[in-house]
């Protein structure tokens, strides 16, 4: 077992380093199949790895001046609402229809990485987590709109609380979009917004299912140290080619999950 604890966690841990947020889709699958626990407690116990890793990154991101507090504090207490109940719904939600939308999700996420998108400047990112978080920078819009930030967080945290993800592809852009934030803060911004889902996910799964905590702090402990050689791993490699191949992988992984969930 301890084998494969370091195995999940390593290949978790890497994933993150090198794709950002992103990664931790891959989480749910590492418990799953190759540590063989049960679905719902791969959910929770994944947004709990997610919250800790995410909380770490963003604690570099706060010191490096890549967090827009105000957004943060919008986005991530009515996205933590949104998750509490999200995760609060997975726990009766039969876990057929859990995993096949977690499934297609994960098609979500792969058609995100495959998109064709303009090259850009290439620039120097410390990590975990999202952990692509580039050199500081400042410079925010001044007016935001509230209350499609607030509802943007509830849809986004009640999915990632539904099916165990951070979100962090999902918010990353609607933080470009709506509030319009640089992409720089947007990353940074996101990750205590994710820190904030998951945690709150984790509270509404923790009494409902069983939670490994032993096997949680380990695996999380791996992801983390195993993060920081990703992001050195990632930057230097060409990002376009990094994001394709993701981007096939877990294609392959969902229509997997897909096969053993529905067939």
């Amino acid at each position: 077992m301890i084998l494969f604890v370091l195995i999940a966690g390593a290949a978790t841990g890497l994933l993150l380093g090198i794709m950002g947020s992103g990664g931790a889709i891959v989480t749910v699958p590492a418990l799953l199949y190759l540590l063989h626990v049960e679905p719902k407690s791969a959910i929770a116990m994944s947004l709990g790895i997610i919250a800790i890793t995410a909380t770490i990154a963003a604690i570099q991101s706060w010191r490096c001046g890549n967090v827009n507090l105000r957004v943060t504090l919008i986005f991530g207490l009515f996205g933590a609402v949104g998750t509490y109940g999200g995760a609060r719904l997975g726990v009766v939600l039969p876990v057929v229809l859990q995993l096949t939308l977690f499934a297609l999700v994960m098609y979500v996420a792969a058609w995100r990485m495959l998109k064709a998108q303009p090259p850009r400047r290439s620039v120097g990112a410390l990590a975990v987590g999202d952990l692509a978080v580039s050199a500081c920078e400042s410079g925010d819009a001044t007016h935001f709109p509230y209350l499609r930030i607030a509802t943007h967080g509830v849809l986004v945290g009640m999915l990632a609380g539904v099916v165990g993800v951070g979100g962090g592809f999902l918010i990353v852009p609607a933080l470009v979009l709506l509030s319009g934030l640089s992409m720089k803060r947007a990353v940074g911004t996101s990750l205590s917004i994710v820190a904030f889902q998951s945690t709150a996910g984790f509270a509404g799964y923790a009494g409902a299912v069983a939670i490994d905590y032993p096997l949680l702090a380990g695996f999380t402990a791996v992801a983390v140290a195993a993060s920081f050689l990703g992001a050195w791993i990632g930057q230097r490699m060409e990002q376009q080619r990094l994001k394709r191949g993701f981007g096939v992988f877990l294609i392959l992984v969902a229509t997997y999950i897909l096969i053993r969930n529905l067939v």
